[in-house]
C-alpha cells in the first residue's frame, strides 16, 4: 500500500527545518524520519534518489515561503523600501525568536551542496530568482529603470543573505538592521526622477 501523501509533505517540511539549523551534512535521514514522524519506508517511496532529492524539495519549498512573504509585502506596502524595511524587521524577529539558531531557509543547504547537486542547485535558482523578482517589480512600478531595478534587487537578496550570517555570529539584529537601513535608502533614492543606482 503506498504512503499517503501527507507523508511527503511532513518530510519536506521537516528537512527544510533541520537543514536550515543544523545543515545538510548534520542531518542524517534517521533524524528527519523520527523528527517528521513519517514511516521511513515513506521517505524512500517519494524520494528514490534518497537525501540529495529531499534538499533539493527542501529548497523549493522554503523558497516558496520566502517568496510567499515578500509577495504578500509588496502587496501590503506601495513603496519598495517600506517591502525592505519590513522585511528587515519579520527577518529580525524571526532570528531573534529563534535564538540567532536558524538561517536563511535555503541558503544553509545550497552552501554545502551548489554546484556540485545540480536538482539542489536549480532549485536554489529558481527560489533566489523569484525573490529578486518581486524586488524588481517593485523597484519597477517606483520608477526605477530596469537595469538597475534588477542590479538593486539582487543586491538587496545577497545583502540580506550575508545579514543572517553576521546575524547568527554576532548573536544580534544589528546587521540585519543595516541592511534594511541602507537597502531602504538605495531604492529610495533609485526611484527617484533621473536617478540610476549601481
Amino acid at each position: 500500500m503506498p504512503a499517503k501523501p501527507k507523508h511527503r509533505d511532513r518530510i519536506v517540511r521537516t528537512a527544510a527545518r533541520l537543514f536550515r539549523r543544523d545543515g545538510y551534512a548534520a542531518t542524517g535521514t534517521n533524524e528527519i524520519v523520527a523528527a517528521s514522524g513519517a514511516p521511513k519506508g515513506s521517505l524512500y517511496h517519494y524520494f528514490p534518489r534518497g537525501k540529495a532529492e529531499i534538499a533539493e524539495a527542501a529548497v523549493s519549498y522554503a523558497g516558496g515561503l520566502v517568496s510567499a512573504t515578500l509577495t504578500e509585502l509588496a502587496a501590503k506596502h506601495a513603496h519598495p523600501a517600506d517591502i525592505v524595511r519590513a522585511y528587515g524587521a519579520l527577518l529580525a524577529g524571526w532570528l531573534a525568536k529563534s535564538g540567532f539558531r536558524d538561517g536563511c531557509p535555503i541558503t544553509t543547504t545550497l552552501l554545502e551542496l551548489a554546484p556540485s547537486e545540480r536538482g539542489v542547485t536549480k532549485a536554489g535558482k529558481a527560489a533566489f530568482g523569484t525573490w529578486v523578482d518581486v524586488f524588481t517589480a517593485s523597484l519597477r512600478a517606483a520608477g526605477a529603470r530596469k537595469a538597475s531595478a534588477e542590479r538593486l534587487a539582487r543586491t538587496a537578496i545577497a545583502a540580506f543573505e550575508g545579514a543572517m550570517i553576521l546575524a547568527r555570529v554576532e548573536q544580534g539584529p544589528g546587521p540585519i538592521e543595516d541592511v534594511a537601513t541602507e537597502i531602504a535608502r538605495l531604492f529610495e533614492l533609485s526611484t527617484q526622477p533621473q536617478m540610476s543606482l549601481i
